[in-house]
């Protein structure tokens, strides 16, 4: 039923019913595939350049009703010009052919509830298919979606926090990261703490990093440019591995930043440790990898952090998607087993952690994930998969009972 006939149904019999309202997803909230910069896309201009019809144009929401829905779209097109569309469904495609602002699609089933994929497609050759402005939804399907209409796109960055006492020195951070799904922009980050982060990158199809970083002190923690930071707050680099690229950063709070170039593999253990060292009201942090092929820990990058003058603290890791053209496609991995050193050089195991995500899964996107899995703790987001995790559940993953081994690291100045 249309809102229009549910409108006419109050006014004929008097009676109250819910009319589900009008929906306009924007265009700027649309994914391309199978190249996620297939084509332009903006808050302010939707999407243009849309010149492949081998190109899919998709849109995600959650429908929590069944029955009828329309679809129409809202777009542009040059004085006399038309566009042939498909919009698919499921299994339901419809075609037209666009001649002004505003076409429709005309009316599909939704036989069940939960996540479904807008799937608008070109038949126009390589000719423009036109200016995208919107999809409208309409009809009894769409009574309380939701769709995250917002122009940020990347999934939700979800987090493992792992509790240790208060009153507990940490000398070294150990834990291990086993990607599963890793589309381009994900960046699994194995040994967070206090001043810094540790993990690996996929920056594009032909390259990934590792990637240790150390946050200046103060204003540092929260400045975007590190020439406005006070030099005493600036983190020192000490020492650096072979091959190791190393810099300040900013935008991000400012720091020192270190990678390595590496083709890390999926489904291959990454082996991380995070070290510090109290030195007076400073810190010396450092960061070690363990090479798959020299089979062997090497340095990433040593930075002096000051001001601070205590062992590691605030333990986590996180799974991040930091461009959002590749936002509907789901990232997981494995991390663990964790362990951690005493300043008295005890290895105590980690085996709880807790759930948490920024403010994009608070809301707007909520496929967001952790669990236990192969006796490892997982953490999954994006793909538009069903349910979710809630905010600050705690998991318990098996114990691994077998501190790691082979932990020889290498000296540095």
């Amino acid at each position: 039923m249309t809102s229009l006939s549910k409108i006419i149904l109050c006014l004929t019999f008097g009676f109250v019913v819910n009319a589900a309202a009008e929906l306009r997803i924007p265009a700027h909230t649309a994914y391309f595939d199978p190249d996620t910069n297939g084509a332009k896309i903006s808050e302010t201009r939707g999407i243009t350049g849309w010149h492949d019809a081998g190109l899919l144009v998709s849109w995600f929401g959650e429908l929590k009703a069944t029955g009828k829905l329309t679809a129409a779209l809202a777009l542009q097109l040059p004085k006399g010009s038309t566009s042939k569309l498909q919009l698919a469904i499921g299994d339901q495609k419809h075609e037209v052919v666009a001649s002004g602002d505003l076409v429709s699609f005309g009316e599909y089933n939704i036989a069940k509830t939960g996540y479904v994929r807008f799937e608008l497609s070109s038949l126009n050759g390589s000719a423009d298919a036109g200016h995208i402005r919107e999809l409208i939804l309409d009809g009894a399907a769409v009574e309380e979606a939701h769709f995250n209409r917002l122009p940020r796109r990347n999934a939700a960055s979800v987090h493992l926090m792992y509790p240790v006492p208060k009153d507990q020195k940490v000398a070294m951070f150990y834990n291990e990261v086993t990607a599963v799904e890793d589309p381009v922009a994900t960046y699994y980050m194995a040994c967070g703490f206090s001043r810094g982060y540790f993990g690996m990158q996929v920056n594009s199809t032909t390259e990934r990093r590792i990637i240790f970083s150390v946050w200046d002190a103060a204003s540092g923690q929260d400045a975007k440019d590190r020439s406005t930071v006070a030099e005493d707050n600036h983190t020192q680099l000490i020492a650096k591995g072979q091959g190791v690229e190393a810099h300040v950063f900013g935008n991000e709070g400012t720091g020192g930043h270190s990678h390595l170039v590496y083709p890390w593999k999926t489904g291959e253990a990454q082996r991380f440790i995070v070290a510090a060292k109290v030195e007076g009201t400073n810190t010396i942090y450092s960061g070690y990898w363990h090479h798959p092929e020299q089979k062997k820990w090497m340095l990433m990058a040593s930075f002096r952090a000051p001001k601070d003058g205590k062992t590691l603290r605030g333990l986590y890791s996180f799974s991040e998607n930091f461009n959002g053209n590749s936002g509907h496609i789901q990232r997981k991995a494995l991390f663990g087993p964790q362990w951690i050193v005493t300043e008295d050089g005890k290895w105590v195991e980690l085996t709880e952690a807790k759930f948490s995500h920024d403010a994009t899964g608070k809301a707007d996107r909520f496929d967001r994930f952790m669990g236990v899995e192969s006796g490892r703790f997982f953490l999954s987001h994006g793909g538009f998969v069903e349910g979710f995790t809630k905010f600050g559940e705690p998991f318990t993953r098996p114990s691994s009972s077998s501190v790691p081994k082979d932990i020889q690291l290498p000296t540095h100045p």
